[in-house]
């Protein structure tokens, strides 16, 4: 019997790909043979055992597939084929029409995805949620297996790994060991239009208005491939609005991923669409303070730590900001709450938690 984890794409540094192969590393120190296939693979997948889905070896019937959906793909039709028992790892898919003025390509491969998990309601004999935002939206599209919430796995020592030093320094250093004249509004998530960066871009201005005195810069660490059309309207904005420290960080390596981390000030998430959110969880790991809208599974995520915000009124949002920004008090009040709320996240309980779904679905 071998476990197959079947996915679109396994690169690096994406929240999916990671939890695939977290997956895997569990799986395997469990004592379970698996394999991951997909139909794109990165080098460095590669050069961890990945293989491309055209290799897949026929599948027997006591064989188990854990499936993770996320997108249109021809895989949400050859995934009904397989004669074992199969369980969804369900990440959500982003609605198509946030992509429509930026990507015809994105928003159809979005608007499939969105029709295919319709119509896969009774394909899985089990199914794993990483929210139970993500749980609720299968129950609403007909699905009756058994679906469990089961949040990623994160791997948290790399976190531990060094920034990158150059940038750590031109942002003013780690935010926890220095009081930066230039305070650091960061957000990290690729450059998407569901992310509403946007909007981010509207808080600073705001922000700006009402405090002359007091400087800060925006860092908006994203890839943007496929955006690039999002990602010029989002200069262009920023210009006509006079604003000069808007940081756009392009494609990043992980060390400079790190080092904006680290040089956070507040982290501020404006997103409209998150099936769970990883870069939450990550800024509670660097003990920043959270400001985000109330959308999607974002409160979910937070479970009551940060500062939702319930509408996009940028002034209230800025007012927010400063005092979430200059109130030492109130600063390690939030970091304190979400360490606990952090706790929740650990790899040990996530992983027992997930092993434990696992042997109740298969009774393995």
């Amino acid at each position: 019997m071998t476990v197959y984890q079947i996915l679109t794409t396994v690169s690096y540094g994406d929240a999916v790909s990671n939890d695939c192969l977290a997956i895997s590393e569990l799986l395997t120190a469990n004592g379970f043979k698996n394999a991951i296939y997909a139909e794109n693979v990165s080098k460095s997948a590669k050069a961890r055992g990945v293989k491309r889905i055209e290799k897949l070896p026929r599948i027997r019937q006591d064989d188990i597939i854990l499936y993770h959906l996320s997108t249109g793909t021809d895989l949400n039709v050859k995934i009904k084929s397989f004669k074992c028992r199969k369980y969804v790892i369900y990440h959500n898919t982003t609605p198509p029409d946030f992509f429509v003025k930026y990507s015809g390509r994105l928003a159809r491969l979005c608007s499939k995805g969105l029709y295919e998990t319709m119509e896969l309601r009774d394909t899985f004999d089990g199914g794993f949620c990483v929210s139970d935002f993500n749980r609720q939206q299968l129950i609403s599209y007909g699905y009756k297996c058994d679906l469990k919430v089961r949040p990623i796995l994160i791997p948290f020592e790399d976190y531990e790994k060094e920034p990158e030093p150059c940038t750590l320094k031109k942002m003013g250093g780690d935010s926890l060991t220095n009081e930066h004249e230039v305070k650091n509004i960061v957000f990290v998530g690729r450059i998407a239009p569901n992310k509403k960066q946007e909007d981010l871009i509207s808080l600073l201005y705001a922000y700006r208005q009402i405090y002359k005195d007091s400087p800060v810069r925006l860092i908006l660490a994203g890839n943007p491939s496929g955006m690039e059309k999002y990602m010029s309207r989002l200069g262009i904005y920023a210009l006509k609005l006079g604003l000069k420290d808007v940081v756009f960080g392009g494609h990043l390596s992980f060390d400079k991923i790190l080092a904006y981390y680290r040089s956070a000030d507040a982290f501020v998430c404006m997103s409209e669409h998150e099936g769970f959110c990883v870069p939450l969880v990550e800024a509670m790991y660097f003990k920043i303070p959270i400001i985000a809208y109330d959308s999607s599974a974002i409160a979910e995520t937070l479970g009551g730590t940060g500062i939702l915000l319930k509408d996009k009124d940028m002034g209230k949002a800025a007012m927010c900001l400063h005092e979430v920004l200059h109130n030492k008090d109130l600063r390690a009040k939030m970091i304190a709450e979400q360490n606990e709320r952090l706790k929740d996240f650990t790899y040990e309980n996530i992983s027992e938690l997930f092993m434990k779904q696992f042997r109740e679905f298969t009774g393995l």
